[in-house]
């Protein structure tokens, strides 16, 4: 059987959307190649002729998550106030219900730290995030702010994820939030 000259590509690309979507739910290490490559009706050894390793996939996959989420996060556009929408989105029930559809960082960081992977394309999103809240508060201690709001973001975000009672995990998320919205504006209104 002949395939369309796209086929390869397109091929590819539902395998790395798959994939980012499968390691932002399931995590790396529980998403086996053999049942990802069965979830799209091809064969396992298949997976080589787009691939070279499972690391190489993780790579891949986190860069299609990262630029997936700045889409879906609004964060092309534009605002009087783009971080306290980004706070509202990130810190919101749906974001915490449809991890494969969300943030990669409260899944795979922990997950690449602990296997010692540590992804430049981490690196890339972290720095990214504290420049996006700095930049928005622009006070004296803008920098600093930034880490804690966004280390307080993805852990709520985990948090809430891995508790079982419902009201507990809403109080996580919407605490957050309050006190971190209540910090931008603060920091705005200086």
């Amino acid at each position: 059987m002949r395939y369309s000259e796209d086929h390869k590509a397109k091929t590819h690309q539902r395998i790395i959307e798959e994939a980012a979507r499968l390691f932002r739910r399931d995590g790396v290490g529980a998403t086996g190649l053999q049942p990802l490559m069965k979830t799209l009706g091809l064969t396992h050894g298949g997976f080589y002729a787009h691939f070279k390793s499972k690391d190489e996939l993780v790579e891949t996959a986190l860069r299609h998550s990262v630029d997936t989420l700045r889409v879906s996060a609004g964060e092309n556009a534009s605002g009087p106030k783009p971080l306290a929408g980004f706070i509202k989105f990130y810190l919101s029930s749906a974001h915490r219900n449809d991890p494969g559809a969300g943030c990669p960082l409260p899944t795979m960081s922990s997950e690449l730290g602990q296997r010692g992977q540590p992804s430049p394309i981490t690196d890339e999103m972290v720095r990214n995030r504290l420049e996006m809240i700095a930049a928005e508060l622009a006070n004296d201690d803008a920098d600093e702010q930034s880490v804690l709001m966004f280390c307080a973001m993805v852990g709520a975000l985990s948090l809430s994820r891995s508790v079982s009672d419902p009201e507990l995990s809403d109080r996580l998320l919407k605490t957050t939030r309050k006190l971190l919205l209540d910090q931008v504006d603060t920091a705005q209104t200086a």
